[in-house]
């Protein structure tokens, strides 16, 4: 697998629905729509009715029935045996089980290490869930700077900011504005003809080992600076638009044009020690910021948010720290991380390894009761045959597991993963961590869609 990293990724994006450990019957939703006309036989005319009838629509979501029965180990072998032989998993590994008592039901090697693509994020988010209070905020501040007329825009690691209008759409929903910086600056009446931009809230190289610079350009990743709007993105209402090398200048130079400055004079520089404030704006909340993690496979984010974790811990906010807190994070709330290797909390990195029984033990504490901090994570994770990376998986051909799965993918150019949980025919909660290297998505996909398919439909008593 050496060969990844000079292949081109493919991103994951994601969108959500909310739920938590319940059933969401979204593939029965049942729709009545009666014909506003009905043609006259005998005269071949059509009449029009006076008012168009409602359209009802009667999706069921209802709690998991507690007494539902567990599948027996040997008849889930057997269900599955069909579909994990499948040639286009490549190499393979997965992992399942019960999410109430927590048993492992079933395994193909789950302690081998795989690349885990964007499932990586799961380990992040429960490691932020765990470590950082829900509505745990980033503050972006403008301080005066060493001459008179100087401010010096001070990034502390927001990378949602956004230059947009208020009031008009964002990528981020709720995140902090340019404007109200502007606002605030007029306001404090403080003088200004230059801006600095300070970047040293982050340490360390500004691209993770595996991250290739082209993917830049390709929309997926940018240099990791404290201080970016949109996350980098150069088209701020396009998710996959290309990004800037520049995401720290750029904010400056929002800022510059904002205030009637030049923006060309705007430079990186270091904000004088003891600076007296002029204004200052906070981030949407962690709660917040993780969804938005998830719905988009957002790298960025995620990797921002690693470093809040990594601050909290008290080591450098750099891709080390952030992927040695994420781990400490985990294995403190007991969790074994035998054979995890990350090389960034976000899974861009090609180098990264986890095995699938360390995802599933993550899925399934959120799921059970060992990790109530957790729970909110089930309500990340995008639908089968409804919403995100899973809208357009499962909605033809068997669509058994349409509404009954829940999952965060991974995509690389040949790595596929599937982390989630399922509702099964007996109405028994079951984790899961499905794994495929060295193949391609198109071939790996279906086949890792048709296990979860066979998980769904399977009481296997």
């Amino acid at each position: 697998m050496g060969g990844l990293a000079t292949r081109r990724r493919r991103k994951i994006q994601a969108l959500l629905g909310g739920l938590v450990v319940l059933v969401l019957l979204a593939a029965a939703a049942f729709v009545v729509v009666q014909r506003p006309w009905d043609a006259d036989a005998s005269r071949g005319e059509l009449t029009t009715a006076a008012e168009p009838p409602p359209v009802v629509a009667a999706p069921l979501v209802a709690p998991v029935p507690a007494s539902a029965p567990v599948p027996t180990p040997a008849a889930l072998a057997a269900a599955l045996a069909p579909v994990v032989g499948n040639p286009n998993l490549g190499s393979f590994a997965g992992s399942v089980s019960d999410a109430a008592s927590g048993t492992q039901l079933w395994s193909a090697d789950p302690t081998k290490p795989m690349t885990p693509a964007s499932t990586t994020k799961v380990l992040t988010s429960a490691a932020a869930l765990l470590a950082l209070p829900s509505d745990h905020r980033v503050e972006t501040r403008v301080v005066r700077g060493a001459t008179p007329n100087e401010l010096v825009l001070v990034g502390g690691g927001d990378v949602t900011l956004t230059a947009q209008p208020l009031g008009s759409p964002n990528i981020f929903p709720g995140s902090a504005h340019i404007a109200d910086l502007v606002d605030q600056i007029k306001k404090s009446g403080a003088p200004v003809d230059t801006i600095v931009v300070d970047t040293r809230a982050f340490t360390g190289p500004e691209l993770a080992p595996g991250w290739l610079p082209e993917d830049i350009g390709n929309g997926f990743i940018t240099p990791m600076q404290p201080l970016m709007l949109d996350a980098g993105r150069i088209k701020p209402l396009e998710d996959e638009s290309p990004r800037t090398p520049t995401p720290a200048l750029d904010t400056g130079r929002a800022l510059a044009t904002a205030l009637g400055l030049d923006p060309a004079k705007v430079a990186l520089g270091s904000a004088p020690p003891g600076a007296a404030p002029v204004a200052s704006v906070q981030s949407a909340p962690l709660r917040d910021r993780l969804r938005q993690m998830m719905v988009l496979s957002d790298n960025i984010l995620a990797e921002a948010v690693g470093r809040e974790i990594a601050i909290g811990e008290g080591v450098d906010p750099s891709f080390t720290g952030a992927a040695s807190a994420v781990m400490d994070t985990l294995r403190k709330a007991g969790f074994d991380l035998g054979g995890v290797t990350l090389h960034d909390v976000s899974g861009m990195s090609t180098d990264n390894r986890v095995p699938a029984g360390v995802l599933d033990s993550i899925l399934n504490a959120a799921a059970g009761d060992k990790q109530p901090k957790l729970r909110r994570m089930l309500d990340y994770l995008p639908v089968a045959g409804a919403t995100g990376t899973l809208a357009d998986r499962y909605a033809s051909g068997n669509r058994s597991a349409a509404g009954w799965v829940r999952a965060k993918t991974g995509t690389l150019s040949v790595a596929s993963a599937l982390v989630g949980y399922v509702v099964d025919d007996s109405g028994r909660i079951l984790t899961f961590a499905l794994m495929s290297n060295d193949r391609p998505p198109d071939a790996s996909r279906p086949a890792l869609d048709a296990i979860a398919s066979t998980l769904r439909s399977c009481g296997c008593q």
